[in-house]
This record gives C-alpha cells, sequence and structure tokens, in this order.
C-alpha cells in the first residue's frame, strides 16, 4: 500500500533538505580554505558563527519561535560545545595544513564514528561490520597520513585535526538528535549556533585585530560561511534529522568529498595526490562496509499460502538511533 500524499511530501522535503546540506557543507570546505589566509582557526570561527547566529536569531523572531524546552537543552549545548564549537576551529586549523579534498575525505570518516558513539552511549552494541569498517577507515587513514608524511609535519597535524574534527562532528550529531524530539530544528540550530559562539568568544581579539587587516573576499568567505554553510545548511540537516535516524543522514554526507574536490580544483586549482586519494576513498569504504547491513534470508514461500494470505509488508530494516 502506497504511503499517504503527506508522509511521501515530507520524505522528498527531508531528501530535498540534506541535498541543499550536503552542496552547502561541500561549499563550506572550499570557502574556509580561502578564508583561512587571513583569519586564524578561532577568529574565523567566532565569525562564521556570530554570522549565522544573526541570521537565525533573526528568523526565530520573525516566525515567533520562543526558547526551546526543557528537555532539549541538553542536547543542544552537547552539540552546541561540540558542533559548532570545537569541530569548527579544529576544523578550519586542520585546513591550514592540508587541501580541502583532503580534509573532506577524513572529515567523512565521521558516519563510522556516528555508529561507534551509538553502539556505545546508546547501547546498540558493536556488530561485526561496524568493526570491520572501523579496521579499513583506520588503514585508509594511515594511507592519507604516510602520504601528508613527506609534506612535513605540518601536514600530518592537519589529517589528525580534521581525525579530531570528524570526531567532534560525530559526537555533535548524536547529541543533537535527541534533542530535536523536543525542539523545532531551527531552535536547535540557532540554540546550538548561540552556544558555539559563545565558547568561541576567547577568540574575539582574534577576530577583531584579523579583520582591519583582511582582504574583503576572506570575510565574504566568512560570511558566506556564518549565512550558508551555517544557518541554512545547519537547519536544513536538522529538519531532516528529525525525520530520519542519524546513522542515514550520515550516510549522505558520502558525496561530500567528491563535490568538495572538484569545488576546490574549479575554484583553488588544488587536487589531492593520488596516493591520498586512495587512502581517503579506502576511508570511505570503511564507512560503508559499516553503514551496510547483511541480506535478510527469506523462505520460499508456496503458491498456495501466497493466494491463501494477504501479503504482508516487509518491515524496514532497523536504523540506528542516536
Amino acid at each position: 500500500m502506497k504511503p499517504p500524499l503527506s508522509a511521501r511530501r515530507m520524505d522528498l522535503l527531508a531528501a530535498g533538505a540534506a541535498a541543499v546540506t550536503v552542496v552547502l557543507w561541500a561549499s563550506a570546505f572550499v570557502s574556509i580554505r580561502s578564508a583561512g589566509s587571513a583569519y586564524s582557526p578561532g577568529a574565523l570561527a567566532l565569525g562564521r558563527l556570530l554570522a549565522g547566529a544573526l541570521v537565525l536569531g533573526v528568523i526565530c523572531l520573525i516566525r515567533g519561535e520562543g526558547l526551546p524546552p526543557r528537555a532539549a537543552w541538553p542536547g543542544i549545548v552537547v552539540s552546541g560545545l561540540l558542533w559548532f564549537g570545537l569541530y569548527m576551529v579544529v576544523l578550519n586549523w586542520g585546513e591550514q595544513k592540508v587541501d580541502a579534498g583532503t580534509a573532506a575525505l577524513v572529515v567523512n570518516v565521521g558516519p563510522l564514528v556516528m555508529a561507534l558513539l551509538a553502539g556505545w552511549l546508546l547501547k546498540e552494541g558493536l556488530p561485526p561490520r561496524l568493526l570491520a569498517g572501523m579496521a579499513v577507515s583506520f588503514v585508509g587513514a594511515a594511507v592519507v597520513g604516510l602520504s601528508m608524511s613527506g609534506e612535513g609535519g605540518a601536514s600530518v597535524l592537519g589529517v589528525l585535526l580534521c581525525l579530531l574534527a570528524a570526531v567532534a562532528y560525530a559526537g555533535g550529531v548524536v547529541a543533537q538528535k535527541p534533542a530535536l524530539r523536543h525542539g523545532s530544528a531551527l531552535q536547535v540550530t540557532t540554540y546550538g549556533c548561540v552556544i558555539g559562539a559563545v565558547a568561541c568568544l576567547p577568540f574575539a581579539g582574534q577576530l577583531v585585530s584579523e579583520a582591519g587587516d583582511a582582504p574583503l573576499s576572506a570575510t565574504l568567505n566568512m560570511l558566506y560561511l556564518g549565512v550558508f554553510p551555517t544557518a541554512l545548511a545547519f537547519t536544513t540537516w536538522a529538519f531532516a534529522l528529525a525525520r530520519t535516524t542519524a546513522g542515514r543522514m550520515g550516510a549522505t554526507t558520502y558525496a561530500v568529498p567528491a563535490l568538495v574536490v572538484l569545488m576546490s580544483w574549479l575554484a583553488l586549482d588544488e587536487v589531492p595526490g593520488l596516493i591520498t586519494l586512495v587512502g581517503g576513498l579506502v576511508c570511505l569504504a570503511g564507512v560503508a562496509v559499516s553503514r551496510s547491513r547483511p541480506r535478510a534470508t527469506t523462505a520460499p514461500v508456496t503458491a498456495t499460502a501466497t493466494t491463501a494470505a494477504a501479503p504482508e509488508a516487509s518491515p524496514e530494516p532497523q536504523s540506528e538511533q542516536a
């Protein structure tokens, strides 16, 4: 039986929101790389978060959104500190050491970390495919690290920072999912962004000092990061996440590295080296292994049984809750 039109429409809206998020987040890696030539990691994160919080706050006022319910605040605070705060600072720092494509490849081990955290914190267990995927991704990360070792310690540090960003990103998503059961996508995103901005206030002096010397293009990139990849993309992400699972949403980001490599090639004339690309693809292969599920074996059904009973809808595979 076909789902009601409203449910189908909601699925399409969620898929469209996820697609908007993927494209804008891919562009963020390129903009961070551009703005990072003039802004230090903490100052860039603070400027981005302030711009995003301002836009989101105006939208909240226009829509009449009040404060989130009390039950949503623990998830909002944790996701604000990890995802909006720590993630943005360490990713900015990492992209000062490695190119945008390499950063995107490494950061996208995040879905695997999400599954690991869900298995640990939410007591969902550690299935063999998850452990196998972790092993494959570890090999890929090691290949990326070795490929960078010939370029100096700064590049290896950049890979490690991008791995830390992946952990912060995964932890933020796992914390955000429960908050979306109580607050709207706009509320959760707005106040998470505000908390991230508050956490980055120690970098205010750097931001003011660097803004005076930065070229206009770098400042415009910073503002773009706040309005589009932050205010818009994090809201569309939360909208879609509220209507699916963290694991499935994490899988949608598989497309980000390919888009980043294409965008950075067109905009920055940057392309990761062949060995780095191979290592990054191995990382993503490990994520795919960890997210895959064994095929269900179905017993043969006789023709008599088929005609005698109405067909039952096959249950949807259980997704990881986060």
